[in-house]
């Protein structure tokens, strides 16, 4: 069994952090990733949301370990998360489906506000990983232990792709705003002035 864990802290407030996690795939950044369906989501009585998705990937395995556990296009993986907006807390849990009389993969991920910072979000992932029954177990796992190091770099870097995204979003959405703002002042003083009851200027006297 090999365990693995990582930590990371993103200099963006929880808020948007949580906006690009759900907006994350499709992602340039990491291609493994080629589809994610919602299996249920719902809000519970405490506010929480809870979803079930089924992650879809590409785990690109090499010809040798093809020969151990098998080939497949595609693999899956069902994916629990919930959200606490209170608390401000994201917990992911996921677990493989394709390959699982022969090997596990259970995940956990969490996005927090950073402890020493509430501008900043924390990152906590922690993958176990076991082989059972197949030759070359010990070597499967450091193998599989390296793919998702692998994966977890470019999933931060697909996180900071998103958030890019979005706050080019916002700022534009804010250009927008205050363009329609101006333009709105703009029509208010026109109105104003059309509004405006003329004054004729008196007519001089005629001297006798």
């Amino acid at each position: 069994m090999k365990i693995w864990t990582s930590e990371h802290t993103f200099n963006h407030p929880w808020e948007t952090v949580a906006q690009a996690m759900w907006r994350k795939y499709p992602n340039p950044h990491n291609q493994a990733v080629v589809a994610i369906d919602v299996l249920d989501r719902t809000v519970k009585e405490d506010g929480t949301l809870q979803s079930d998705r089924l992650i879809s990937s590409n785990w690109h395995l090499p010809d040798w370990a093809k020969r151990i556990v098998g080939a497949a296009d595609f693999c899956y993986a069902r994916e629990h998360s919930t959200v606490d907006p209170t608390k401000k807390e994201i917990t992911m849990y996921t677990t493989n489906l394709t390959f699982c009389n022969i090997l596990s993969v259970d995940e956990r991920l969490s996005y927090s506000v950073d402890p020493t910072d509430s501008t900043k979000t924390h990152m906590k992932q922690e993958a176990v990983i076991a082989v059972r029954g197949v030759p070359l177990s010990s070597y499967m796992e450091s193998f599989l232990a390296n793919t998702i190091s692998s994966n977890a770099r470019k999933g931060r870097l697909a996180m900071e792709w998103v958030i890019g995204k979005i706050n080019t979003e916002v700022n534009d959405l804010k250009a927008s705003a205050s363009t329609l703002c101006q333009s709105i002042d703009d029509v208010a003083h026109e109105i104003q002035i059309l509004a405006t009851p003329k004054v004729s200027a008196a007519s001089p006297e005629t001297k006798t």
